[in-house]
């Protein structure tokens, strides 16, 4: 399974195409990605979804955004194009939408009617908590190199980020982060 892919855009109509060393692959991200000039480079976290009829690849430009799209799947009668839909509206609209019940807020997107709207109000709010504990707001350009360079070294993601909630990094620059990074996570996988 894909789970990140880094590489040069080519924007299509409704996705972008990223070219890793010579291979395109068809992402589909949100209307703020489609945006991303040609020939930029860009690194984006991958969800795999497979049906029958088709194997799609989603992308997001933070791993919030990703687990943000993956709990609205979770929604029944919530598919990924509605779910990347929603998503692109951004966290912070989302979550105050589900708090104070704006039905209004979710049947503006397409394909989203009343009921299936108060179905995600209904699912997300007993899920809030582990949306707040996401820290779905926007990451600081230094956690992402932080996080980036330590999982490309071998380390496991869910270790780095839980590390990562234990330090200030923006006390220190990222190469001091990730020296200490490492010397904190070395130690516990040795052990």
């Amino acid at each position: 399974m894909i789970g990140k892919l880094t590489g040069l855009v080519e924007p299509q109509t409704h996705a972008l195409l990223i070219n890793v060393r010579g291979v395109g692959y068809l992402v589909r991200v949100g209307t703020k990605l489609l945006t991303t000039p040609a020939e930029t480079e860009l690194s984006l976290y991958i969800h795999t979804h497979v049906k029958e009829d088709a194997f799609d690849l989603y992308g997001f430009a933070t791993l919030q955004e990703k687990e943000l799209f993956l709990l609205l799947l979770s929604v029944s009668g919530v598919g990924p194009n509605i779910a990347l839909s929603i998503s692109d509206q951004g966290a912070e609209k989302i979550i105050e939408a589900v708090q104070q019940a704006q039905v209004s807020f979710f049947t503006q997107i397409p394909r989203v009617g009343k009921k299936l709207a108060q179905k995600i109000i209904i699912d997300l709010k007993g899920k809030l908590g582990s949306l707040k504990e996401l820290q779905l707001g926007p990451t600081s350009p230094a956690e992402e190199i932080v996080v980036t360079a330590l999982t490309n070294l071998g380390f496991d993601e869910n270790q780095v980020l839980d590390y990562i909630k234990t330090i200030d990094i923006e006390d220190h620059t990222p190469e001091e982060s990730i020296r200490q990074a490492i010397q904190h996570l070395g130690q516990h996988q040795l052990s």
